[in-house]
């Protein structure tokens, strides 16, 4: 058995001495190998920020808590910073990282911490792989995804194919009819729709990816900070449809307002899926 946990620290400095005090709390509690992720707001030295507005302050506590509990922070591959303030005169710095102690480690000596795109976040997303295969298997189903009421011209399609079916001799027949087609439509259009949006995401995130890490050793040009509000606003259309997706999979009225759900929705399909699974 291990412990787990996922932190987010304060990103006010007046906050940011009870945040450690908890930090502390948190790591002499338990006995179990314990792994720690999150945004921790807090830079470990001048290297991880890429302007010399450094204070030691924070650092040093940080970094003697992580001392005193014989913590390792697990090495970072894919980017130098975790985070940006997406601004004309871009800040970087490496506020997220994953800790944990040599008990942890030893139990997963494979693991390895991966950074991802960023998409439209200020913080890049880290995939932690343990080094374990997946053992997933369930087939894809087809379902109706409410994102596609987002996209142009999908009413007329269904409406088209709809008209175009006169099958039967009673009402319900006809009605049946024209339900078999569209969904035997549905399916084939559903996969080449799901392959041109995973290609079109793909080379939104390559080409965000570049100007980001491009960002981050040189000042980007007024046409290439335009392309990336473009290619942002672009991606964000997108995600809008794949967390509608999520959305419907987690059957949850729940909607947390202002923010990205996308995560939110697949945790709690994720634990309906758990709740209904021999393993």
């Amino acid at each position: 058995m291990v412990f787990s946990g996922i932190l987010y620290g304060a990103a006010q400095d007046e906050f940011k001495e009870a945040f450690l005090t908890e930090l502390v709390q948190l790591c002499t509690k338990g006995t179990l190998p314990i792994i720690i992720s999150g945004d921790f707001n807090i830079i470990r030295g001048p290297n991880e920020k890429n302007n010399s507005n450094y204070n030691d302050r924070w650092p040093f506590l940080f970094n003697a808590i992580i001392d005193a509990f014989n913590y390792r922070e697990l090495a970072l591959t894919g980017r130098q910073f975790t985070w940006s303030n997406n601004q004309q005169n871009q800040t970087f710095e490496k506020l997220d990282r994953v800790l944990a102690c040599t008990d942890w480690e030893s139990k997963f000596p494979r693991t390895a911490i991966q950074a991802l795109t960023r998409e439209i976040s200020g913080h890049t997303p880290l995939f932690l792989n343990t080094g374990d295969p997946s053992t997933s298997t369930c087939p894809p189903m087809f379902k109706f995804e409410l994102g596609w009421l987002l996209r142009d011209g999908f009413m007329d399609m269904v409406r088209d194919i709809w008209l175009s079916v006169n099958d039967g001799h009673t009402p319900l027949e006809k009605w049946q009819a024209k339900l078999r087609r569209l969904l035997q439509y549905l399916r084939g259009w559903a996969k080449n729709v799901s392959g041109a949006y995973k290609k079109e995401k793909k080379t939104l995130l390559e080409k965000l990816d570049e100007l980001d890490n491009k960002a981050e050793t040189m000042l980007l040009t007024s046409q290439e900070v335009n392309l990336k509000h473009v290619l942002n606003e672009r991606l964000a259309e997108l995600l809008r449809e794949e967390e509608l997706k999520w959305y419907q999979q987690a059957k949850t009225r729940d909607l947390i307002e202002g923010d990205a759900n996308t995560k939110y929705f697949q945790l709690v399909a994720s634990g309906k899926h758990r709740k209904t699974r021999i393993f």
